[in-house]
């Protein structure tokens, strides 16, 4: 069960019920953290999972309202007991925010490992079982998409296998896609597996302009989380100018993206009320839902 919480939903600044911007996954006894705005540390003591899981933390971007929760969260992921390295990972510039943020977290009992990411293409990785893609976007400061892919093994055939006769002792590494040759014979993980299956797909994207590679990167996700910084239309002149989306265009990008369900997230100190334009993205998008904090679902395989 892949475990999906939205901790923090606003952006720009705080509101008494709304904490910045931050997105936490659950897999396996592992999770990873997206931003760290203001609050962060108190929606994750809320919500009870814990920190000393925390595998990594992917930054967005690093302007204040994703990033000025980290020093506190890695204060406390220290007393949580971890000595285990933890992975930091963002654009170009994620070691000098580092550098300076530590000067008011300066003791850590487990080592920091940063990833900087190329700024001009999509990247790949893998961590706590997680496949993890990253798209550059397009805002003020460099600034990227993130989408956490579990993978799904194809399915063992033994009855195959058996109509095959090939020894027991072979299945196991067959199913793992390792080939066998013994004895003149070859044994291929093809001869004992189903088709490929279908995974779970979370994507989550904000503080940019609508692209085109986002609807192809978000392609057929599970859910889709986005910024809606902005509801009505009459604000399109500032989204062009900050560089943020309209409910619309999220939708948009969700529609064509063909994803199965949409999260707003993001909203500007402005909206107090984003519901009241939820119509803007439903009657593009049916599957939409308002973000809050502490917002959970969990995220399945498909059945076959």
């Amino acid at each position: 069960m892949f475990e999906v919480c939205l901790l923090g939903c606003g952006g720009s600044l705080p509101l008494p019920e709304r904490s910045l911007t931050a997105l936490l996954a659950s897999y396996n006894g592992k999770m990873i953290l997206i931003d760290c705005g203001e609050g962060t540390q108190v929606s994750m003591r809320q919500i009870g999972w814990g920190f000393k899981a925390i595998e990594a933390i992917c930054f967005t971007h690093y302007h204040a309202d994703h990033i000025i929760g980290l020093p506190g969260i890695l204060l406390t992921i220290g007393n949580s007991g971890r000595q285990e390295p933890l992975t930091l990972i963002g654009p170009p510039g994620l070691r000098e925010v580092i550098t300076g943020l530590l000067v008011i977290a300066p003791r850590l009992p487990f080592e920091l490992h940063l990833i900087e990411l190329p700024i001009e293409q999509t990247t790949a990785l893998q961590l706590a079982g997680i496949d993890i893609s990253i798209l550059p976007v397009y805002h003020h400061v460099p600034c990227v998409a993130y989408r956490l892919e579990i993978k799904r093994g194809r399915k063992f055939l033994p009855e195959r296998a058996k109509a095959l006769q090939i020894p027991v002792n072979f299945w196991k590494s067959l199913q793992q896609g390792h080939a066998i040759r013994t004895d003149g014979t070859e044994y291929t993980p093809d001869m004992v597996l189903g088709p490929a299956r279908n995974g779970i797909r979370l994507a989550y994207c904000t503080d940019t302009r609508p692209l085109p590679a986002i609807a192809d990167f978000i392609r057929e996700s599970d859910l889709f989380i986005c910024e809606g910084m902005y509801g009505s239309e009459d604000k399109y002149e500032n989204a062009l100018e900050n560089r943020h989306m309209l409910f619309r265009e999220a939708a948009e990008l969700a529609k064509v993206g063909q994803v199965r369900e949409l999260w707003l997230t993001h909203f500007s100190p402005s909206m107090p009320n984003p519901s009241d334009y939820l119509t803007e993205a439903t009657k593009i998008f049916p599957n939409t839902k308002i973000g809050f904090d502490r917002m959970i679902t969990s995220l399945h395989f498909p059945e076959e």
